[in-house]
């Protein structure tokens, strides 16, 4: 992974881990992971506060909010 690839941070609270997923690989690696460690279970995710920002930014763009 370059230094200019964008990054969002994954956590999974059950296995008690944090990591950092290149933007473009985060579905894919969650996908992993929860198939993995949870049987399917969408335990893992991106951080809290990026994913309500990103849905914040994202509704501010399509004029949502």
């Amino acid at each position: 992974m370059s230094d200019d690839t964008p990054t969002v941070p994954v956590v999974c609270e059950e296995c008690a881990t944090t990591t950092r997923v290149p933007l473009d690989e985060v579905g894919d690696a969650l996908d992993r992971h929860n198939d993995r460690r949870h049987d399917g279970e969408a335990v893992a995710e991106v951080e809290p506060t990026v994913r309500e920002r990103i849905a914040d930014l994202a509704a501010a763009d399509l004029g949502l909010e």
